[in-house]
């Protein structure tokens, strides 16, 4: 079962800054706050960017070791 809670309380801010960023950079306006208006393609798309750079992180974390 899916749930929207963050693991790391500490980490909500960061983790909003990064999808804002994300949203920014495929060209979604977001505003702080609910989003409801967004189509499943904009959703789509900053969630994928979202995670396109946390691989990009890890494996460069995986190069530098």
């Amino acid at each position: 079962m899916a749930s929207n809670k963050t693991l790391v309380p500490e980490a909500k801010a960061a983790l909003e800054k990064f999808k804002m960023e994300a949203a920014s950079e495929v060209g979604v306006n977001l505003t702080q706050g609910y989003n409801g208006d967004l189509t499943a393609r904009q959703a789509g798309s900053i969630g994928g960017q979202m995670v396109k750079k946390m691989i990009e992180s890890y494996e460069n974390q995986m190069t530098t070791k």
